[in-house]
């Protein structure tokens, strides 16, 4: 199972990694071994190698978002962060084993696409979970239908307005959280709607805007059927980064990690430096797998 214990992520250096985060980012060849998961068909790996490695908690019979909001009406959270039981940062890896994860935050200034990025990607056949907003998504239509299709992508949810999950308005970077359990769960259920009618299925992941969460809303997303996701590796600063730090902060990779960066800003360093590093890491024996 992927680990939901933070020791690790101390490993890769992400408290370093945080105090320079922006939020105006928001940021050799492959196996072909197939995984077992019946509900997948992707012919790329998936981390822990032939099993899915991440689960979210069995929904509840009912499990609608007004529903999961009233049974977390009015609680309190004790917790608040990108690091807590419940989130996904770290997995347990088969050898050494890389997830790669881009998010497109969406919104003013947001909407466009590293198209440089993606194309390398494809090229290189380097698979990625991408956690793609929902306006974003409306705001590139086809480009999310086309990544939609690719067996190299799997998508993942980044939430309807890119707002930290809480249930008391807690802000992040300057971002208001969702103030209640019913906007926390409208927060998530609007773009899985949205992912589940452009891929076909329901998203296994989410990452809230910010990677921001409280203990209730880490719950709220787990009873909605997702498994809430933060990182090991801080990649690229929010989009903030230089390609010298982008490449950096990926050359420090441990099997297992849970690379953070973003496909929406083509000016910024993050396809530069992951173009770099990436060959490099491929060369270092890595293999990158889905989650």
């Amino acid at each position: 199972m992927l680990e939901k214990g933070m020791s690790r992520r101390r490993m890769f250096g992400v408290g370093a990694a945080l105090a320079g985060f922006a939020v105006s980012g928001c940021g050799t060849t492959q196996s072909n071994t197939a995984a077992a998961e019946p509900s997948s068909t992707s012919p790329y790996p998936i981390a822990g190698d032939s099993a899915v490695v991440a689960k979210a908690a069995p929904a509840p019979a009912n499990n609608s978002p007004a529903a999961v909001a009233a049974r977390h009406a009015g609680e309190q959270p004790q917790q608040w962060g990108v690091e807590m039981p419940g989130i996904i940062s770290t997995f347990a890896a088969t050898g050494k084993q890389l997830a790669l994860t881009f998010d497109a935050c969406g919104g003013p200034g947001n909407n466009d696409i590293d198209e440089s990025l993606v194309n390398f990607l494809i090229a290189q056949q380097i698979p990625a979970t991408l956690f793609l907003n929902k306006r974003w998504i409306d705001a590139n239509q086809a480009r999310a239908a086309q990544l939609a299709v690719n067996p190299l992508f799997e998508l993942a949810n980044h939430g309807v307005a890119h707002r930290p999950l809480s249930v008391t308005g807690r802000a992040a970077y300057g971002i208001n959280g969702t103030g209640s359990a019913q906007e926390a769960a409208d927060e998530v259920w609007a773009n899985h709607e949205r992912l589940a009618g452009l891929v076909g299925k329901p998203p296994r992941f989410f990452r809230a805007g910010t990677a921001h969460y409280d203990e209730v809303a880490v719950a709220i997303v787990n009873e909605l059927g997702e498994t809430p996701v933060g990182f090991s590796i801080n990649a690229d600063y929010g989009a903030s980064a230089s390609a010298a730090k982008v490449q950096a902060a990926m050359n420090a990779v441990a099997p297992g990690a849970i690379s953070l960066a973003h496909m929406h800003r083509p000016q910024s360093g993050t396809g530069a430096g992951m173009i770099a590093a990436l060959p490099t890491i491929r060369d270092m024996g890595f293999t990158f797998v889905h989650l």
